[in-house]
């Protein structure tokens, strides 16, 4: 079984602070995303993802985010076996030190 790859919280807000292009998706419910996001991120709630595979692009990389990492994993590894190349960020939003705002 291969591993799903992660970044911690604070890799993904070294990353955006250098300016690089992230593809990040929020998986949080509409209530937790009310209390801020990643400003970068797409919102699709966990529950909504299987939805949205048309969407995403098997060759671009995606980071996973959720409040602690646990329900981005979950669906790391749903995507994973769908044939997507994503990233997990551990520590999810509980870590995230960077800039946040209310999804609009």
């Amino acid at each position: 079984m291969s591993e799903l790859k992660t970044l911690t919280a604070k890799e993904v807000q070294e990353k955006l602070e250098a300016g690089e292009s992230l593809h990040l998706i929020d998986v949080r419910e509409d209530d937790e995303v009310a209390e801020g996001m990643i400003p970068q991120a797409t919102h699709i709630p966990m529950g909504d993802i299987s939805m949205h595979l048309d969407e995403l692009d098997t060759e671009t990389e995606y980071v996973l985010i959720c409040r602690s990492g646990r329900r981005s994993e979950n669906v790391g590894w749903f995507l994973h076996d769908h044939g997507y190349k994503v990233v997990n960020m551990t520590g999810g939003m509980l870590e995230y030190q960077g800039e946040t705002k209310p999804k609009a």
